[in-house]
């Protein structure tokens, strides 16, 4: 006759849950936290269905170190010591590749939404800082009792060296009008001597790309240094200029963009 134990342990399936052979417990997965095979899949994927190109050109990148490492080691006399060390930096270079591919993916995919650009904010590194937030917005007209997302207007704002930035996106006409009024209030608070720039986010001509607003950003001469840009983004956050009147329904904090892709991994 089975003692209790046994009939527990039969009886129960979730019993011997969670464990493998000689006692020990299997880790559960965390579904918000894949590994990092599966992040590069997801992020090799995303890449791929964006710009099939990029299978392509990473493995011309991965080729190209390989075939210098073959050259050189013949030219040395050490194929197989430089082969050992062109694989590592083949797959190195390809890596690099599909992270500059994703990068690019991942702007494509929220171009044009509301919220990019306080997505791609997200990304700057220290050095910067700024809200995700818009500091000003306009939603628009309504579609059916409801507000018109897709023609709201916002401007956020960046502070770092170059002074401050204000970024507008949405219709021309209200983005501009949006960006001015916000130059003018943060000209007030802040003094004529610090330069405040405006960008407009778009394809036409005088506007910037999504893709390249970071780095238009960092291109603007740099007028402070590290401890006044802080004293500057503190005086601009205790005046409380930071905190506008968002319409109703918008949640521009949703349009993020996924970091781990830009970094390819």
């Amino acid at each position: 006759m089975a003692s209790t134990k046994d009939t527990a342990a039969t009886t129960d399936p979730e019993a011997g849950a969670g464990k493998r052979r000689f006692g020990r417990r299997r880790k559960a997965k965390d579904p918000n936290n894949p590994g990092k095979v599966a992040q590069f899949r997801q992020v090799f994927t995303m890449t791929r269905r964006n710009d099939p190109s990029a299978v392509w050109w990473m493995a011309l990148a991965f080729l190209a170190v390989l075939l210098v490492a073959l050259l050189v080691g013949l030219w040395l006399d050490q194929l197989v010591y430089l082969l050992i060390i062109g694989l590592p930096l083949a797959f190195l270079a390809a890596v690099m590749v599909l992270a500059r591919k994703a990068e690019r993916a991942a702007f494509r995919q929220i171009e044009g939404q509301p919220g990019a650009g306080g997505a791609v904010l997200g990304s700057l590194k220290r050095g910067w800082f700024y809200d995700q937030e818009p500091v000003a917005a306009d939603a628009g007209g309504k579609m059916r009792g409801m507000r018109d997302m897709h023609n709201a207007a916002m401007v956020y704002r960046a502070v770092g060296r170059p002074g401050v930035i204000l970024i507008s996106e949405g219709p021309k006409a209200a983005a501009q009008r949006l960006a001015q009024a916000e130059k003018r209030k943060v000209a007030r608070v802040i003094g004529g001597e610090i330069p405040v720039h405006v960008m407009r986010l778009g394809q036409d001509e005088g506007e910037v790309p999504l893709a390249r607003m970071t780095k238009t950003m960092k291109g603007y001469d740099k007028k402070l240094s590290k401890d006044e840009a802080i004293m500057v983004h503190r005086r601009l956050r205790a005046l409380g200029v930071t905190k506008p009147a968002v319409p109703a329904g918008m949640d521009p904090r949703k349009a993020r963009m996924d970091r781990r892709a830009l970094r390819g991994r």
